[in-house]
């Protein structure tokens, strides 16, 4: 995470978000076949939530929040793991690449656990 700038956290927030726009649309207007329709949509949604949970997750992060860094690499990684694989596969890819989406949502799953665990757990003011 120290290698990384706010600037490169803000740029690939703002592209997730990007994507999720342009995958959605696409699943609303340039693809047939009612199960890809879905995948586009599923993975569109969930990378939307997330491109501004990267967003939130490092703006905690840089002001100091602890195990935010953390929590911005794993929503990162289920964003990249969960729609990911499934907009591959609404793209024609083998349906087995199914098998590595419940690990996206395993790490967004974490992302929150831990973001919860230290809020909850955040000395009071």
């Amino acid at each position: 995470m120290e290698g990384w700038t706010p600037r490169t956290w803000t740029g690939l927030a703002a592209a997730n978000g990007l994507l999720a726009v342009a995958f959605g649309a696409f699943a609303a207007h340039g693809i047939d076949g009612w199960k890809a329709v879905e995948w586009l949509k599923t993975g569109a949604q969930y990378q939307m939530i997330h491109a501004l949970a990267v967003f939130a997750a490092f703006t905690l992060h840089k002001a100091g929040a602890k195990s935010m860094g953390i929590v911005t690499a794993l929503f990162f990684v289920g964003i990249l793991l969960f729609s990911g694989s499934l907009y591959a596969m609404a793209l024609g890819a083998p349906r087995i690449l199914g098998a590595i989406t419940p690990l996206g949502g395993l790490s967004f799953i974490a992302g929150w656990a831990l973001m919860a665990w230290r809020g909850f757990n955040q000395p009071q003011a």
